[in-house]
Parts: C-alpha cells; structure tokens; sequence
C-alpha cells in the first residue's frame, strides 16, 4: 500500500486456514487483508446504508476496520466496534488506527468474540464476519437480537468450505435474510435481515 499510514511489517507466508486454532497469537505476524475491491465494496455499503453501530468480527490489522471507518466518517455519523483474539494485533490495529486518524470512531475489543460482543448495544447495522470462519454462526446467532430490520451482514471469505454452516443459514428464507453471493477475491457473501 504506497503511500498509505500502515505499519504493516507482516508477511503473508501464514495464515487462517478457516478455522480456530488454540492460539490466535500463533497467527500475530499474518497479514491477512480484505482485497482493495472488497474494501471498496465495504466503503461504498457503508456510505449508503449509514449504519449508526458497525460490528466487526475480526480486526486483524485494521485494514478492513480502516475501510469501515473511513466510511463512517465521510457519513459524519456512526462508530465501529470491532474485536480481535490476538494480543499482538490488537496493539497493532489501534496503531494503525490511529495513525490513519480513524481511531476515534472506532472501539477494539480485545478478547473471545463470543465474550466482548455481548456488551455491544444495538440496534447494529451492519455485520462484517471476517474472523475465524467456524466462528460465523455463532456469532451472527449472537449479534441477531439487536440487528435492525434492514441490516446488513457481509461474510467474508466465503469460499472456504468451513463458512458452509454459516452460508446454509443465510441462505434459508426461513432464517430472515436475503441473501446473494458476491465475487471478490475469496467471495463474500451479502445478507440482508428482512425480518
């Protein structure tokens, strides 16, 4: 990323294979960034739905939180609330943050998600799920009571054949979403809570 306030001195040689692993500071050092087309994609649902409460499940180093942010910002309201199980990509992240100017938008939960996201308020918005992939449903089944009508909940990834669970679940109408796949890079799936 030329030119960009990144401090990102990780490589790409490991990485989420789609599931949890018993150490996520295993995976400090991967760098794995949204692509810039789905970053784009990100900023631009942002901007047009202006969600006031954006969760996101899976910080890494901010990238994806910088495109969420940037986003709020520009709409002049709003706030992310994001969450990371690595120690070091916490410290990371919110350097990041801060260093593009966006932290004060956004909250970093360091912790379990299934823990930290209980003490999110709602009624939230829109949902980015781009953490450890078994983790989708559950995590989505969490966050439900307080998604407005409306909201929209972006699975990233959605290619790896441990998002399955979770694609089987949006993808049924009996489970209140609309719901289409979109294709960038890994694909991420777009759900829209209709009831």
């Amino acid at each position: 990323m030329s030119g960009s306030p990144w401090r990102l001195g990780a490589t790409t040689d490991g990485g989420d294979q789609g599931c949890r692993s018993p150490g996520a500071d295993a995976l400090a050092s991967a760098y794995l960034p949204i692509s810039a087309p789905g970053g784009t994609l990100l900023y631009s649902l942002v901007r047009s739905a202006r969600p006031q409460t954006i969760v996101e499940f899976g910080t890494s180093y901010g990238i994806s939180t910088f495109y969420l942010a940037a986003a709020v910002r520009d709409n002049g309201t709003g706030r992310v609330v994001t969450t990371e199980l690595s120690t070091a990509k916490v410290a990371a992240a919110r350097a990041n943050l801060s260093e593009a100017g966006v932290a004060a938008l956004v909250d970093v939960l360091p912790g379990d998600a299934l823990q930290t996201l209980t003490t999110v308020d709602g009624p939230i918005g829109l949902v980015l799920l781009d953490g450890w992939k078994d983790l989708y449903l559950p995590v989505l089944q969490l966050l439900e009571p307080r998604l407005s009508a409306g909201a929209l909940v972006i699975g990233d990834d959605s290619s790896f054949p441990t998002v399955q669970p979770y694609l089987d679940y949006v993808r049924d109408p009996a489970n209140g979403y609309l719901s289409v796949p979109f294709p960038v890079e890994d694909g991420m799936e777009i759900s829209c809570r209709i009831r």
